[in-house]
């Protein structure tokens, strides 16, 4: 009988997650209708509704929504206890769709930390277009930049950005009076990522930096690319001055292969974590792109 229950318990906290009778008969690799009929089940054992429906799909009923909040974390501390004991020793793949900035400048030259302390692990890197598809679940996780607040309510946000305007040493040299303001910024060509996210303006990042610091001139000339790194590339070629995104950055301002003569300021926008599959190899990923983060952030302090 208790693990009839433990069994029903796991299924309608994966009914909950997905909120669809459909989705979740996918994840658990069983049809609709039986999904359905363990579910009757399970709600005959408990003795009330866990789930009612209604014009677009089903949703936990109030004693549904007690048990999933008082159970499912349950279910993975136990899930991610058997999976430490048991060292399953077969390769997983992970699923990983982000957009190529954010894999190209911050996830490859940290790949080989997570490849090195879980070598069983196999990530499958998909770098998208411009901008990350959520909606389509041909992923496991997803990582996407967008703004506060995001427009998926289970994102997590992992980390927050801040703008940045660069430039090459050569092209500050001839510009150089940029940072008071002014007419000099009416002389310099800005390199723009045009498809920050769905929805946003071609020259967003530039108007929302102008507004941030009560500058005055206009936004919508220079350069436009559909990826940020390309954008900052331009720069170091000394093309113009990207709105860099401070994540992004390696050492090229170290090495002096641009220039940076502002401070940082908030973008008002991050990189979150969708989840698709939820086990514990996906959550053992999040875990260590958390860790990354505080490392970066205490060195950083440092």
């Amino acid at each position: 009988m208790k693990s009839t229950i433990l069994h029903g318990v796991n299924l309608i906290c994966t009914i909950a997650k997905h909120q669809s009778l459909t989705s979740a008969a996918k994840d658990l690799n069983l049809t609709v209708g039986a999904v359905s009929q363990q579910l009757q089940q399970v709600e005959q054992k408990l003795g009330f509704s866990v789930f009612e429906r209604h014009a677009r799909g089903i949703r936990l009923t109030e004693q549904g929504a007690k048990l999933v909040d008082g159970t499912a974390h349950h279910l993975a501390a136990i899930e991610d206890n058997v999976f430490q004991i048991t060292q399953v020793s077969e390769r997983k793949q992970i699923r990983l769709k982000l957009t190529p900035s954010f894999a190209f400048k911050w996830l490859v030259p940290r790949l080989e930390k997570f490849h090195r302390q879980y070598p069983d692990v196999q990530i499958h890197t998909i770098a998208e277009g411009a901008l990350v598809d959520s909606d389509k679940r041909n992923f496991d996780i997803a990582i996407d930049y967008g703004p506060l607040p995001y427009k998926h309510p289970d994102a997590e946000l992992i980390l927050a950005e801040s703008l940045l305007p660069v430039m090459s040493r050569d092209y500050f040299n001839q510009h150089a009076s940029i940072v008071e303001g002014g007419e000099a910024w009416s002389q310099v060509t800005l390199l723009h990522d045009m498809m920050p996210w769905q929805g946003a303006s071609k020259d967003h990042e530039w108007r929302f930096w102008v507004a941030a610091h009560k500058f005055d001139f206009a936004t919508h000339q220079g350069h436009f690319f559909n990826r940020t790194d390309m954008a900052m590339s331009a720069a170091e070629a000394g093309v113009g001055i990207a709105l860099a995104r401070v994540a992004l950055l390696g050492n090229e301002i170290e090495q002096q292969r641009l220039v940076a003569p502002f401070a940082p300021i908030s973008a008002n926008a991050g990189y979150f974590v969708i989840t698709h599959t939820e086990d514990p190899y996906t959550r053992l990923f999040k875990q260590w792109l958390r860790q990354q983060v505080e490392n970066e952030r205490g060195e950083s302090k440092s």
